[in-house]
């Protein structure tokens, strides 16, 4: 059974047999902070490899990885994810990567762009049934409902627009995979900045969500953003997906200055034993 969000994360032995973590979430925005080397970026990994075990081979590893969840609600086994990383390291095998796509990956942001625009054109595709379905069935609200379905698409791209008109570009909104125009000239999002990338991969990530119950799993994702993309990073997320759940590991003072002070909370604290 697949869960809403993750209630509870408790780690039997972060490293070799120290620090016992049990740390408690909410269903919204959950911030975890740190001086470096303290095991917030271990702790995320952890989960994230204990979402992606199936439920044959958790039964096999428990004892080797140590990670036990509890969902929302308890019986639910499972929940759908996704995982943001803010690295942009060079893409081992581009060239060969390039080939089979089709298309000029360089970098892992690349890589991640690539993937989320095939994801981009399964979620039109199922607005589209969405919309016939309405119709088909005669429902009396139909055509509101359907205008408000297409405006989900439509609100991500005036946010990007917002975003990136200080640099002059805006999306191409007669295609249905990613492009922009930039000076008159049309560009694929693999060339902008990995600012700009970041920002992209993070929105369309939660854009593919349709809206549905998600953990959005994310290591550090401000490195590569301007302070005011930081400020608002949190917020831009929730308006694309009320029903995400947020765990953010940080070291930006900024991602939380817009209301989130809250809602951190420090490793030293969800330690059990150490």
């Amino acid at each position: 059974m697949t869960g809403k969000y993750i209630k509870c994360i408790e780690i039997e032995s972060l490293w070799r047999g120290v620090r016992h973590i049990r740390w408690n979430l909410q269903p919204g925005v959950n911030v975890l902070s740190g001086i470096n080397g303290v095991g917030k970026s271990t702790i995320l990994r952890k989960t994230i490899r204990r979402l992606t075990q199936g439920r044959d081979e958790l039964e096999r590893n428990y004892s080797a990885l140590g990670v036990q969840l509890t969902f929302e609600p308890e019986e639910a086994d499972s929940v759908r994810f996704d995982v943001i990383r803010g690295t942009d390291r060079p893409l081992v095998s581009a060239d060969v990567v390039s080939r089979v796509t089709e298309a000029r990956l360089h970098t892992e942001l690349d890589w991640q762009l690539y993937q989320l625009q095939r994801r981009y054109l399964d979620y039109q595709v199922n607005q589209s049934n969405r919309i016939v379905q309405l119709f088909t069935a005669a429902d009396p609200e139909a055509q509101q409902k359907a205008a408000a379905i297409a405006g989900e698409k439509a609100h991500f791209q005036d946010l990007v627009d917002q975003l990136f008109e200080a640099t002059g570009k805006k999306m191409d909104r007669t295609s249905n995979e990613i492009f922009f125009f930039h000076l008159d000239e049309r560009i694929t999002p693999y060339v902008l900045s990995s600012g700009e990338k970041q920002m992209l991969i993070i929105l369309l990530t939660v854009l593919v969500q349709d809206r549905q119950p998600t953990v959005l799993l994310m290591d550090e994702p401000e490195i590569s953003l301007h302070i005011e993309w930081q400020q608002r990073l949190l917020e831009l997320i929730l308006d694309l997906n009320p029903s995400v759940q947020i765990i953010v590991t940080t070291h930006s003072p900024a991602l939380i200055m817009s209301g989130w002070a809250d809602r951190v909370t420090d490793v030293e604290d969800i330690i059990v034993n150490a």
